[in-house]
């Protein structure tokens, strides 16, 4: 009897206490729950919530940044255009620091290697960000079976790109790395049964053709006596499309990936950068080849330095901007990147564009922006 009334009792109390709200919304988990039915734990957890919604209404707790607070707090702006300014600078920078390496006989054949340093860079950076220093997010681990798929798409991915990088010119990868649009898009049609507005569909034709004409009017070299125009080599144009469409099926994998296991882009990469860096040390082996490391010009182990910091800058930069602006703030800044490094590639490689491969670079370029 005396259990009886103290539970009454309690019940009395909690209905004159005003931090309990017994308005639950229809579309609440708990709608069909009241103070009546509730356990001592789940009357507890309902207190600290309404106490933590409090503490937020009056400012004591921080505030996650939206793309509207971007808009409106300068400073908050300020540091977009900074992430912005880096992510350019160090991609454009990535792209003739990994040509330069490349083109160095002592490191041509360190594909694998490559990347997994990069890998490792990368994972080593995301973990000095999630710590309570930095705290720009929290780690969440996904099982390595579930991961290994989306590892071996990422260490191909990069393989593919660096190789690409290597036999063929700047300014043909770099136009070829826009059929990455077209090919997503056919991957997700096919396979996820989702299309894209016929405009944008429109869009992409000219961009597949502008792109065929650099693979076959790339670039000739210098005017030199009887030197005569030279076409991309077909070992170039099957790397570069083979590394597309890699490429194509790890950033539809990605998404999925996000969506299956409720990851952000950090958590997702500080999963990933670390199992692939270990796949690769596997493959290492059986396709790379080290040059004597005394023997290597101390300016290319500068670079390889560079390129690693560059690699962490750009993951970092990048979900940075996805995350405070969106996802058309990045396609522009992708846009002024693709740009940059075609201009810059055709100007310091040390040929002439032919007319013909200035429309496609054109036709390629216009399609982007369409």
């Amino acid at each position: 009897m005396d259990a009886l009334k103290a539970e009454t009792e309690k019940i009395r109390l909690m209905y004159e206490d005003k931090s309990y709200n017994l308005d639950v919304r229809p579309d609440s988990r708990s709608s069909e729950r009241t103070l009546l039915n509730m356990s001592d734990t789940e009357m507890e957890e309902k207190r600290r919530s309404t106490d933590l919604e409090k503490e937020a209404a009056e400012g004591l707790l921080p505030k996650t940044v939206t793309k509207d607070k971007v808009t409106e707090d300068p400073l908050a702006r300020a540091k977009l255009m900074f992430w912005m300014v880096v992510n350019t600078v160090a991609t454009v920078m990535i792209v003739f620091c990994n040509k330069a390496i490349f083109t160095d006989k002592s490191f041509s054949q360190c594909q694998a290697a490559f990347a997994s340093f990069h890998f490792f860079i990368t994972g080593g950076t995301l973990y000095m960000l999630s710590r309570p220093t930095f705290a720009m997010f929290e780690p969440k681990r996904v099982g390595i079976p579930q991961m290994l798929p989306l590892a071996i798409a990422m260490a191909g991915n990069v393989v593919g790109m660096n190789l690409s990088l290597q036999i063929s010119t700047i300014t043909f990868y770099q136009i070829t790395r826009v059929l990455l649009t077209p090919c997503v898009a056919v991957i997700n049609f096919f396979f996820y049964k989702k299309s894209i507005p016929r405009s944008a569909a429109y869009a992409l034709i000219p961009m597949c053709f502008g792109v065929a004409l650099i693979s076959y009017y790339d670039q000739k070299p210098a005017p030199v006596a009887g030197a005569p125009i030279r076409a991309v080599g077909g070992l170039s144009v099957l790397v570069a499309l083979g590394s597309v469409a890699v490429s194509g099926i790890y950033t539809v994998w990605v998404g999925t990936y996000q969506r299956k296991y409720e990851l952000n882009g950090f958590q997702l990469l500080f999963n990933q950068a670390p199992l692939g860096a270990v796949i690769l040390l596997y493959v290492v082996p059986w396709t790379d080849k080290f040059p004597a490391l005394d023997q290597a010009p101390t300016n290319v182990w500068l670079m390889i330095a560079l390129s690693g910091l560059l690699a962490a800058m750009i993951n970092v930069s990048q979900f940075f901007i996805i995350g405070n602006a969106g996802a058309v703030e990045s396609t522009v800044v992708g846009h002024m990147k693709t740009c940059l490094i075609v201009v810059i590639g055709a100007f310091t490689g040390g040929r002439v564009i032919t007319d013909k491969a200035a429309l496609g670079i054109m036709l390629a370029l216009c399609s982007i922006f369409a």
